[in-house]
């Protein structure tokens, strides 16, 4: 069965970067969110990024039209009907997970893939929530999804051998190179790098080094294209922090997040996406350390 039509579940940035990178490509994407607000701003969003492409000329006024064509809003779930292959892409829980496929067992017809953007929790879990396991698989993006030419694709206990090679295809025609991951804690990708990151949070936190420091000690000492605490913004600190918190369930004390990264979402700072982390951002630009980060405190 070839696939044509996609149902993303999410509308924030993870999911309008995949309906966005599917639509250009040639798929029929419907976007679900239980928020017309929130289905509205995706839409926008995807709008306004592929009127940037048309003027930087990565593509024509022509194939940006009738790729807007293959995009429909859905604050519903009757859309995934028609649904070849359904891709979640909500926040980072389990039972919020599995409760959207239960949702959508009733909905899609027998043959329809569910496949989660899941950076870290069990694909077996959440096709245990399911009656087709078989048909269960992780597919992880990442963000800004339309430039990011990685898809980690992770095969739980019970996935079959024909979904995955359905899947390659459906990456390879987005222009993903696709790696394959068993179904453990925090998978390839996230296993080495979140680790570093929440380090990196360790060092702020302890005052070894500046938030500045630390990123430019690992761009320039260890040529990483951006340092770790902006790329932690761009990530988003909750996310960081609730991967972490999975990993460590898994896998023990090595993956406990750092005190300050707790603090940090705590009070609201979750990097780009709020206007401020270990960084401030303006218009999505970054326009300097924050300063509770630097400030001193006396009586």
């Amino acid at each position: 069965m070839a696939i044509q039509n996609i149902f993303v579940v999410g509308a924030g940035l993870m999911g309008s970067g995949i309906a966005q990178n599917a639509i250009s490509c040639g798929y029929d994407v419907t976007i679900n969110d239980q928020s017309q607000a929130a289905l509205d701003r995706a839409k926008a969003g995807i709008e306004k990024a592929m009127a940037r492409d048309v003027e930087k000329g990565r593509m024509t006024a022509g194939e940006r039209d009738a790729a807007l064509k293959r995009l429909t809003l859905d604050v519903s779930m009757e859309g995934a009907r028609k649904a070849d292959l359904v891709i979640e892409a909500i926040y980072e829980n389990l039972e919020a997970k599995q409760a959207v496929f239960k949702q959508l067992e009733d909905v899609c017809p027998s043959g329809t893939i569910f496949a989660s953007n899941t950076s870290s929790i069990s694909l077996t879990a959440l096709a245990a929530a399911t009656k087709r396991p078989s048909r269960v698989v992780g597919m992880h993006f990442f963000s800004p999804v339309p430039k990011m030419r990685l898809c980690e694709v992770i095969f739980g206990l019970l996935t079959d051998q024909e979904v995955l090679s359905q899947i390659k295809e459906v990456g390879q025609k987005m222009g993903k190179t696709m790696i394959l991951s068993d179904d453990k804690p925090g998978f390839i990708v996230n296993r080495a790098l979140l680790p570093m990151l929440n380090e990196a949070c360790v060092i702020v936190g302890l005052k070894i080094g500046s938030v500045e420091d630390v990123d430019n000690g690992m761009k320039l000492g260890c040529n990483h294209p951006m340092g770790p605490l902006e790329l932690a913004d761009m990530i988003g600190l909750d996310i960081l922090l609730n991967v972490m918190n999975v990993m460590e369930k898994e896998n023990g004390a090595k993956y406990h997040p750092s005190m300050i990264l707790r603090k940090m979402v705590t009070a609201g700072f979750l990097g780009r996406k709020s206007g401020a982390g270990f960084y401030i951002y303006q218009d999505g630009k970054k326009m300097g350390v924050n300063p509770v980060l630097t400030q001193g405190h006396s009586l």
